[in-house]
């Protein structure tokens, strides 16, 4: 249902669209990390009930491996994700592939949510709040602070040590005008396709992103250790 205020921010907002970026290979996980099990449903189907029940996305475009479109669009008609508008292949590199994500959003939204399909514990409240400070200051990332000291080395040998007070670890969904990410993604695929964080390719283009609040919880699984922990916070936000 949400706070007061997560719903003023809800009839503020203009129409908001996401695309779920769910076409990687999974080769640090060792299997399809997507059709995981976490606590009886795949992986991404969890990512994607997620943006299903956040009232602040009006629709949903999935990204996946061109040989999986079929198995994707039968999952989503499966279980009801009617806001799901469109299943699409991703492409060479992640630019393309959310860039293929983006051109396939109506016209209609005015922001665009890009999310990672292996982050299925995103709560409606970051969504809200990303998509809110998009809507205020163009793009938008949910972070947290760096709370382990971290290193600059070269070849093995520390070079300097960054103040920690100024890191902040970025997580998704990065959300951003419509315009703005359409141009960033375009240029990114055709100039540097290197890019692997959406908010890089609006800085690439002279953009600023803000940052919103993240959570700890939302974690991206990458490895088997961060499905079990995955597994572990669902149980005990579900009391299972």
């Amino acid at each position: 249902m949400g706070t007061a205020a997560e719903k003023l921010k809800e009839a503020r907002l203009p129409y908001a669209a996401a695309v779920i970026v769910a076409a990687g290979s999974s080769s640090r996980f060792g299997s399809d990390k997507l059709m995981a099990d976490l606590a009886g449903e795949p992986v991404i189907l969890r990512t994607l009930r997620a943006f299903q029940a956040a009232e602040a996305v009006g629709e949903i475009v999935v990204v996946t491996r061109e040989d999986r479109v079929g198995t994707m669009t039968a999952l989503c008609a499966d279980n009801g994700l009617g806001k799901v508008s469109a299943v699409v292949p991703g492409g060479e590199t992640r630019a393309q592939s959310c860039l293929n994500g983006v051109m396939r959003v109506s016209p209609r939204a005015e922001l665009i949510a890009i999310h990672d399909g292996a982050r299925p514990l995103v709560t409606g409240a970051v969504i809200l709040d990303a998509l809110w400070t998009a809507y205020r200051h163009t793009a938008a990332a949910p972070a947290i602070p760096v709370r382990d000291t971290v290193k600059v080395a070269h070849d093995g040998v520390v070079v300097s040590t960054p103040d920690r007070a100024a890191l902040f670890a970025v997580q998704t969904p990065q959300c951003f005008q419509a315009d703005l990410i359409r141009a960033a993604l375009t240029d990114a695929a055709e100039n540097a396709p290197e890019v692997t964080d959406d908010c890089r390719a609006v800085e690439r283009i002279g953009g600023r992103v803000a940052l919103s609040a993240g959570s700890e919880e939302n974690i991206k699984i990458t490895t088997p250790l961060d499905l079990r922990l995955a597994e572990l916070i669902w149980k005990e936000r579900n009391g299972a």
